[in-house]
């Protein structure tokens, strides 16, 4: 199975503009962009949480590690 080219993509596109109609189509690209804007900031906070734990750990522990 080869992977998807230009063609491909833009015969998807029509297809999906002529089932749900341009406005369905924009809302739903709203919402996967706040999606991925959310994990996004998800990760950074989680990312800046295992920073705070880290700063926690007593000396003698991270010596250990």
């Amino acid at each position: 199975m080869g992977s998807l080219s230009l063609p491909h993509l833009l015969v998807v596109g029509i297809v999906l503009l002529v089932l749900f109609g341009r406005g369905k189509v924009s809302s739903i690209m709203g919402e996967v962009g706040k999606g991925i804007t959310a994990f996004k900031k998800g990760v950074k906070e989680g990312d800046a949480e295992i920073e705070a734990a880290r700063d926690v750990t007593p000396q003698s522990e991270k010596d250990k590690v």
